[in-house]
């Protein structure tokens, strides 16, 4: 049984390895056969998923040690548990369905097989991060999403906005990544990189490492404080930014925390710090995200809303809470993108939902799933959303450990329903407010989306069939139960109502509260006004050195003073008209002899 699940893990890496090497090698390689190679890898990682669930085995692969040190020797080693097992077909589904889907959308660009092979390396450095049996192996994945992430957010390099929203990401990844470089050090020469020796151990773990972990997570996964990179990353084509919300990237720093959770929840204080960032993230992007415009920024602060929500129950203790949250949010949260892909692609790359409205008429296909991708975000009762956030809700709601964190994660849930019927109230209902025609939908990207949509809506009861064969029976008073229900309901008559109220006002000047979560509580202005000054400051005395002092001193001054002890030795004088008086007749002399000859 061991053999079966390691053979087939490593046939699935070999197979991607493979087929990038492919589209590499290739003079004009078959883009086609991406697809095929990961439709394939999925139906191969379901065996492995099958055989875990039915005999509940963890399997630890390793190579002979590649380095060998005083302390720790390094290898290659891999951890086949319900976590890696679980998340491998579902990040090999998502990357079939947007790479389908990127075939049809970036049909024009004339380097579009570089940019299939982007996406397939993306998805091995999140494959090396969820199967990673030690730091350092994941530390390579880690970078390498980071990596790929530059490269495809500033896939359009002519587009200034690109370029300042991919060295965006990867400056905010930076600050990050220090965290995680901090804790791989720190475990290196005082505990073990191998994570089964760290879980190992019951001594409370020092909050240095734990801080640099929270820090890794708070940077990939942009809580609070590294937030405003996920936003600017939609400058990268749409399937880039459904790729990187679903099921890579962002997930990579709340999967971090999971995979590690035994190392911290030793440790009340980083728990709470867990908690108190999560509750903040969820709230904070929520509100921001019903004052943007942008239909990919919208659904972009949803992901760290989300993203807020799993890092709020890593707070509670509940790592397999936020895995499950996770696993259901890439199905959603990726048809969003290929849905909001699709309004742009036919309304000639239109994405202010002020300037859509009536495409249920024109796009039925995609109004159908994109409403079903916003039904289940909001955890509407029996899509896939349901069994993770009304679970995680009603977890929170039967918790005391922080009031003020728990009526955050509420509020946020109300707010994610807003700005999720925000979206379907502009884009699919009323007359439309488009400038130009709308095309028809097309068959090419209807698979994949029709794919996702199955997803979202049957994942959650298909992995509650397979969990939980035999339902525990929990007591609960009937608010908390329907506490989660009663929110969402809520947000949605409140978003309805303003949205009716607001659309038959006058213009009016933006309030500075809705200015403050349009501009993300001006992060951006905030973070470039030091740079800004202290490069300022530095060109200044650069220049007040180097001109007036430094150039000064050794050009003419210089020469200067050089020539005055000289000077003072053969004559009383101060001046020097001696000097060039001299200078000057013994020039017309060599002048006048050289002629003369």
């Amino acid at each position: 049984m061991d053999t079966i699940i390691t053979t087939l893990t490593m046939t699935i890496f070999i197979y991607l390895t493979t087929s990038i090497a492919k589209l590499m090698t290739h003079q004009n390689p078959n883009i086609n056969n991406a697809k095929n190679t990961l439709m394939i890898s999925f139906i191969i990682s379901l065996i492995p998923l099958s055989l875990m669930l039915n005999y509940n085995m963890e399997i630890t692969m390793s190579s002979s040690p590649i380095i060998l040190m005083a302390t720790t020797n390094i290898n290659i080693s891999l951890i086949l548990d319900t976590l890696s097992l679980t998340f491998v077909p579902i990040a090999l589904f998502i990357t079939w369905s947007i790479v389908e889907f990127s075939i049809w959308y970036m049909s024009t660009d004339p380097h579009i097989h570089k940019f299939i092979k982007h996406l397939l390396t993306f998805l091995i450095a999140m494959l090396i991060i969820i199967t990673a049996n030690n730091m350092l192996q994941l530390f390579v994945g880690w970078e390498g999403v980071g990596i790929m992430s530059f490269l495809l957010i500033g896939w359009w390099y002519a587009r200034s906005d690109a370029n300042t929203a991919a060295l965006q990401a990867i400056v905010y990844n930076r600050i990050g990544d220090i965290g995680l470089i901090l804790t791989t050090a720190w475990l290196m020469s005082s505990s073990s990189m191998n994570m089964q020796e760290l879980f190992s151990q019951n001594e409370v773990i020092n909050a240095l490492p734990l801080i640099g972990l929270i820090a890794a997570a708070t940077g990939k996964s942009a809580q609070f404080g590294l937030h405003p990179w996920l936003p600017a990353a939609m400058e990268g084509p749409t399937p880039v930014s459904a790729l990187l919300h679903s099921s890579t990237m962002v997930v990579a720093g709340v999967f971090l925390l999971i995979r590690l959770h035994p190392m911290m929840q030793k440790s009340n204080l980083m728990m709470t710090a867990c908690l108190i960032l999560g509750a903040t993230t969820t709230v904070f992007a929520a509100a921001s995200a019903i004052t943007q415009h942008d239909i990919k920024k919208i659904i972009a602060l949803s992901t760290t809303s989300q993203l807020g929500l799993m890092m709020t129950m890593i707070g509670l203790n509940q790592p397999m809470l936020a895995f499950l949250h996770m696993a259901t949010h890439s199905f959603f949260k990726a048809l969003l993108f290929l849905c909001s892909g699709s309004f742009i692609h036919n309304l000639e790359n239109e994405q202010d939902i002020r300037k859509m409205g009536g495409l249920n008429k024109t796009m039925p296909m995609t109004s159908s799933t994109i409403t079903i991708a916003s039904l289940t975000l909001m955890g509407m009762p029996f899509l896939s959303g349901f069994y993770s956030k009304d679970t995680i809700i009603e977890t929170i709601t039967s918790s005391y450990t922080n009031s003020w964190a728990l009526t955050m994660t509420l509020i946020a849930t109300t707010l994610s329903a807003m700005y999720s019927m925000r979206i379907i109230h502009l884009t699919l209902t009323n007359f439309p407010r488009t400038k130009q025609k709308t095309h028809q939908e097309t068959k090419a990207p209807t698979y994949p989306i029709i794919r996702l949509t199955l997803g979202s809506i049957f994942i959650g009861t298909m992995t509650k069939l397979s969990t939980l064969q035999t339902t525990t029976t929990i007591t609960m008073p009937k608010t908390i139960k329907l506490s989660a229900l009663m929110v969402t309901m809520a947000g949605i008559m409140l978003a309805i109502d303003l949205l009716y109220s607001t659309t038959h006002q006058t213009p009016q000047k933006p309030k500075t509260y809705n200015l403050f979560f349009n501009q993300l509580a001006f992060f951006n202005t905030l973070h470039r006004a030091l740079p800004m000054k202290t490069l300022k400051f530095s060109q200044q005395t650069s220049t007040e050195l180097v001109d007036l002092w430094t150039l000064e001193n050794y050009g003419p001054k210089g020469l200067s003073n050089t020539l005055i002890p000289m000077i003072h030795t053969t004559t009383q004088q101060n001046n020097m008209i001696k000097n060039y008086l001299t200078t000057f007749t013994m020039t017309i002399i060599i002048i006048l002899t050289i002629t003369n000859i």
